[in-house]
């Protein structure tokens, strides 16, 4: 897949982690905490969502980007060490938007519209109250976020030691607030009918496709739930999954990372369809990647059987950094602890532990 060679078909899903230096840069802990999922053979990593520019997408303090090129090269012993394990390695690229509660470039946020994101900011990240309300974006600014997106791409590929990137279109970030009705009642191109929400991935897509060497897999993670709307579904249910899947494959994405709160569900009530399984009908021959979950190995396996390129882990992998060794030997996997997230959600020392022994 991808012209890469891949052990098997588990990937360690991204996960924020806060755990970078003020400035961005990779710290110590983070190359151990990657290393150790190489070390337990997972096949493909994909990396906590790095922010790509320094204007206004950065979300979380401590939150790693790929900037500048210093920020960049800064992430070659961590791409370098998986890479010695046999593993592969994709940057996933994340523009905070009206979600953002931790940057310092930037004194206020902005989205699609100036409207107060739902809920409050995450504690776990080191945030505290209401989202404050977003600046709506100009056309140039807009522009200048894609280009943002392109540049941090060509970075992860010439710089970092990458091995592809993912378009974080997920969770309720910058480019889900533009697919997102309620985020989005802008009445230019870029909103109104799903068709023209969804286009700021499409560009997205396009020009970050365009940018680099067609071996260079660029894939995008798309979600209905998000980090403050847990519960978000789209309105127009698998009328609006079909116009966003044919839109995303058709825009050049190499494959497309499908994540819900529990991957096998009915994606719509009244339905009896995943959202996986409409990606699948609907996005054509894309490799689909599919997360929420599944660290049950039979639901695992059978999305494999349905025609899933590979599972993607979080909690699972979290606990079992060595799932893939552990599967191998017929060993039992460890329970997940939530208190490994608490009070904040950075990596732990007892987590390098287990990675290293």
């Amino acid at each position: 897949m991808w012209g890469m060679s891949l052990p098997n078909r588990l990937a360690v899903a991204p996960m924020s982690r806060v755990t970078a230096t003020p400035d961005g840069y990779p710290s110590q802990r983070m190359v151990r905490y990657y290393e150790g999922f190489a070390r337990g053979g997972f096949a493909l990593l994909i990396t906590e969502g790095i922010y790509p520019d320094k204007s206004f997408s950065q979300g979380y303090f401590n939150q790693p980007g790929l900037a500048d090129d210093d920020q960049a090269k800064a992430w070659r012993p961590i791409t370098d060490n998986i890479h010695r394990h046999g593993s592969r390695v994709f940057a996933q690229l994340m523009h905070a938007g009206a979600l953002s509660q931790g940057n310092p470039h930037r004194s206020h946020t902005v989205g699609p519209s100036a409207i107060s994101p739902n809920g409050t900011q995450l504690t776990f990240y080191k945030g505290v109250g209401q989202y404050p309300t977003p600046v709506a974006m100009t056309s140039g600014q807009i522009d200048e976020a894609i280009g943002g997106f392109v540049q941090a791409t060509v970075r992860a590929a010439t710089l970092a030691g990458f091995d592809g990137v993912e378009i974080h279109g997920a969770n309720g970030y910058l480019l889900d607030q533009f697919l997102t009705e309620t985020s989005n009642q802008r009445a230019d191109e870029w909103g109104g009918h799903v068709i023209k929400r969804v286009r700021l991935l499409t560009e997205t897509i396009s020009r970050v496709r365009a940018a680099v060497d067609q071996r260079f897999p660029v894939g995008v993670r798309i979600s209905q739930g998000k980090v403050n709307d847990f519960h978000a579904k789209w309105p127009g249910g698998e009328d609006d999954a079909a116009v966003i899947f044919r839109a995303l494959a058709k825009a050049g994405a190499d494959f497309i990372h499908v994540t819900e709160y529990e991957a096998w569900r009915p994606a719509f009530d009244g339905a009896d369809t995943s959202l996986v399984a409409l990606a699948k009908r609907y996005a054509g021959d894309v490799p689909l990647i599919a997360n929420g979950g599944l660290h049950d190995l039979q639901r695992a396996a059978h999305m494999v059987k349905q025609g899933v390129a590979m599972v993607a882990m979080g909690r699972g992998a979290l606990a079992n950094p060595d799932m893939p060794s552990l599967i191998a030997s017929g060993r039992a996997l460890r329970p997940f602890d939530a208190s490994i997230l608490g009070p904040i959600a950075d990596i732990k020392e007892s987590e390098l532990t287990l990675r290293h022994g």
